[in-house]
């Protein structure tokens, strides 16, 4: 399988380092895959299109997909009769005696050659099949559930990445005015109306905020690591607008009834289906299966050669001490199974409830944020600028209401990266169907 998105190429000089990249292009276009890096240099990378290489990238898809293959392929062979057995041997060979050692002098001792086949019966071999099969139900569920964790964790990812560029911003912002602000010190105490303090509190504004800059772009470097790791995409490709995280797709008057489809939960809603399934496997095996044998034995050509036929029964004596409590067992864990799935769909309904209950909450304060707390914070820069060019405030003041600007705008931005994450994390306990979403895509291993 192969994931091919098929772009334009532009050609802008024949320079030797424009050649390779040229050449890696057309070479995967003629197999039909597409490098990431060609396409990273016509637009930025989405949060949808992170996702889809993150999901078309991920190995633990492709296993998901073997578990698959070899639970078919298992119900396949447990449909089946088992393999027929094959008997050789020599009956009454005499040991003493004249005829010690002889095959042919003796009556009674015969060369046999048979087989034997087991006949288990249909109900039992249909029960066995689908034990299987609900083994690769449930390895689909697992699947489903790797898709929704990892669309999930790339858009943290790619969230986490975006705010803190956008606090590095606004870090740089501030830097660029603190330089400003030094300068403005240095040229009033020149012209006698400052101090030379005033230029040492100007410096020491600038050192912490390049301090805070440097904190700021560490976090932006481990963003771009941690989702250059779903993407493997160039960690230096800027990123597309904001996904609108005002809403999710959950429907929240029918939550319980939502979650009860959620990947998690069925996975163990398959537990439970195997868990009924080995018990009405125990069940069957109540009943014994026969074998029946057919064989053919040689005797010396003084006498006449010999057919048998048997049958073999188990004989469950102990019924009440072997079947009957291996039913029990597997009745039991049927329950088990039933009673975590129940139990766990209960807390994540209880956690859903509260995720969605912060990201209202926080959604109300962002707005609140920048319908008034960013004003009011803007507006006592202004007036305490005004009044420091006017002689009526110092430089110690215009950079405290400063400091206390970017503060508020750096806690509105962390307020609206923790609302993102919770957004990331309700909008995608489901998956996106990506067939769907993205129909140019196919699980590819060989995809960076």
């Amino acid at each position: 399988m192969s994931f091919s998105i098929h772009a334009p190429i532009f050609v802008r000089s024949k320079t030797k380092l424009d050649f390779l990249p040229l050449v890696a292009v057309v070479v995967a276009t003629v197999f039909g895959v597409t490098p990431h890096f060609a396409l990273a240099r016509e637009s930025p990378l989405t949060l949808n299109y992170a996702q889809q290489l993150a999901v078309a990238r991920s190995r633990q898809l492709i296993a998901q997909d073997m578990a698959v293959t070899a639970s078919r392929e298992m119900a396949v062979a447990a449909g089946q009769l088992p393999d027929p057995i094959v008997k050789a041997g020599i009956d009454n060979l005499p040991v003493s005696g004249p005829d010690r050692g002889s095959l042919t002098s003796d009556f009674m001792t015969m060369r046999r050659i048979g087989v034997m086949q087991e006949l288990t019966r249909n109900d039992k071999r249909q029960l066995r099949t689908e034990r299987y099969d609900r083994l690769a139900d449930k390895s689909q569920a697992e699947k489903i559930s790797a898709i929704a964790a990892i669309q999930r964790d790339t858009a943290i990812s790619w969230l986490d990445r975006y705010y803190a560029e956008r606090m590095a911003a606004v870090v740089a912002e501030q830097s660029s005015q603190a330089k400003l602000e030094i300068e403005a010190a240095e040229s009033n105490y020149r012209a006698g109306r400052g101090s030379q303090a005033d230029i040492f509190v100007a410096r020491s504004a600038l050192s912490m905020v390049d301090d805070r800059y440097s904190e700021i772009q560490r976090k932006v470097r481990t963003a771009k690591t941690m989702l250059n790791r779903w993407t493997g995409g160039d960690s230096e490709l800027p990123l597309a607008g904001e996904p609108s995280i005002e809403n999710i797709r959950l429907d929240l008057s029918a939550l319980d009834k939502s979650l009860a489809h959620h990947p998690q939960i069925s996975v163990l809603t398959r537990q439970t289906e195997i868990a009924e399934t080995e018990a009405k496997l125990a069940e069957a095996n109540k009943k014994p299966d026969w074998s029946i044998e057919v064989a053919f034995q040689q005797r010396g050509p003084a006498y006449s050669n010999m057919v048998s036929i048997g049958i073999s029964v188990p004989f469950q004596w102990d019924q009440k001490n072997r079947q009957d409590r291996e039913l029990s067992s597997k009745l039991a864990m049927l329950e088990q199974a039933k009673a975590e799935r129940d139990e766990i769909l209960r807390a994540h309904v209880a956690e859903t409830r509260a995720m969605i209950e912060e990201w209202q909450s926080n959604l109300e304060r962002s707005a609140r944020y920048m319908r008034e707390l960013i004003p009011l914070a803007k507006e006592r820069t202004q007036v305490t600028l005004g009044a420091y060019r006017g002689g009526k405030s110092s430089l110690s003041d215009v950079l405290v209401a400063r400091r206390n600007e970017t503060d508020v705008r750096l806690q509105a931005l962390q307020l609206q990266a923790d609302t993102a994450r919770l957004w990331a994390q309700l909008n995608f306990l489901l998956p996106v169907d990506v067939q769907a979403t993205y129909p140019t895509l196919s699980t590819n291993k060989d995809l960076p």
